[in-house]
């Protein structure tokens, strides 16, 4: 065999060597990159199985929230439940605010029923006092007393009768009580009738009167009041009746 012959077929041999362990290496890397692939992909599978639940389960109670905030707010501007609390407590206040300008009114109503002043009892000072006697019944006289004090006023009870400053008034006469108080406006008379001793003279202990005091009651103030002819005839039956609104009732 020849050099040439024998280097050529040895350049041959390398060359078929070269292209196996090419080949080789080209499919030991097919196989490489196959089996990591393959592993990419498994991985990725198995992300995704585990990661699905996951997140699945992440975006339920995101989305859970997400509805609950939504139906909070929801709630707030639909006015239910918390909105309508709120209006409910609207209502209420304006019920109430209602409520007190109602009682503003009631209150304006009794404002105008206090403004009408209270009739008062009459000022002794303000009142002008007489007496004079009558022809029936007899030994009777009259104690007229009109108001001259530009209101209207109450005489209340009955007057208190001082004769010759005596320590004590003649008793009152308690079946001429009248129903109710008398009232007079200003130029108007009240009346208590005077029963000044027994008409069949079973009287005792008589005595003539000179001066007079006549005293309302509840009040320490006095008038002297000036007597028909100067002196009058007392005895112990004398009597003054309640303030009358009428003369004939002093009288009766």
């Amino acid at each position: 065999m020849s050099i040439t012959t024998f280097t050529a077929r040895r350049a041959r041999a390398l060359r078929l060597a070269a292209t196996g362990l090419t080949a080789v290496a080209a499919l030991t890397l097919t196989a490489c990159n196959s089996s990591e692939g393959s592993g990419t992909k498994s991985e990725g599978m198995a992300d995704t199985a585990n990661s699905a639940p996951a997140d699945k389960a992440s975006n339920s109670k995101d989305g859970a929230e997400a509805g609950k905030d939504g139906a909070s707010g929801g709630a707030a501007q639909d006015g239910s439940p918390q909105g309508g609390a709120d209006k409910g407590g609207s209502a209420k206040a304006g019920s109430e605010k209602g409520g007190a300008a109602n009682s503003g009114g009631s209150k304006g109503s009794s404002g105008s029923d206090n403004s009408e002043q209270e009739i008062g009892p009459c000022d002794i000072n303000k009142l002008s006092i007489g007496v004079k006697t009558v022809k029936r019944p007899l030994n009777y006289a009259v104690l007229e007393v009109n108001n001259h004090a530009g209101v209207d006023c109450n005489v209340v009870g009955y007057p208190i009768l001082n004769f010759n400053d005596a320590q004590a008034a003649i008793p009152v006469n308690e079946a001429s009580k009248p129903q109710a108080v008398v009232t007079l406006a200003p130029g108007e008379t009240a009346y208590a009738g005077i029963r000044l001793s027994a008409a069949d003279g079973s009287g005792k202990h008589g005595y003539k009167a000179t001066s007079l005091k006549v005293y309302l009651q509840d009040s320490d103030d006095s008038k002297s009041v000036e007597l028909p002819g100067g002196s009058l005839y007392l005895d112990s039956t004398a009597q003054v009746t309640y303030w009358q609104s009428d003369l004939a009732n002093a009288l009766d």
